[in-house]
């Protein structure tokens, strides 16, 4: 058994008629044989390379923060969408117990950083204000590699 369906628009002056063939298998069931949609794409748009990881690939760098006795500020370094490393461009150094808590504190921050892939750190006991400073500065620099 074969017979037409028919759908008009409710729109006056859009009416048109949508027919799609029925017919029954064999086990008695009625199927429709529709035309699917052709696969529509946007020409306009343009292409944009998926990111591989959480971050957008490239060089941020973050507002220096206050510790106290300076600031911190840090660049981040994305490569393929991952934090593959933390630069320091200011920390406090120009005390001789800046420069021995600094030296102790920033490769661990950094290589925590790197490690979580994200400014959530553990602070650094004896570094509070470092800590602090450098999560605040590379929090800033990762939300501009979040695009």
């Amino acid at each position: 058994m074969t017979s037409a369906i028919y759908a008009f628009s409710q729109h006056p002056g859009n009416a048109q008629s949508l027919a799609a063939n029925v017919s029954a298998t064999s086990s008695g069931e009625p199927t429709m044989n529709v035309p699917l949609p052709k696969r529509v794409t946007n020409s306009i748009l343009p292409s944009v390379k998926p990111r591989t990881g959480l971050y957008a690939d490239g060089s941020y760098t973050g507002n220096p923060a206050d510790a106290y006795y300076g600031n911190v500020e840090v660049r981040a370094i994305v490569q393929n969408g991952k934090l593959a490393d933390v630069q320091f461009l200011q920390y406090p150094n120009d005390r001789r117990n800046s420069q021995y808590i600094n030296g102790y504190a920033m490769p661990i921050l950094k290589s925590e950083a790197i490690k979580v892939q994200s400014s959530k750190v553990d602070i650094v006991s004896g570094a509070t204000d470092t800590s602090d400073a450098f999560q605040q500065s590379l929090h800033e620099a990762l939300i501009q590699a979040q695009g």
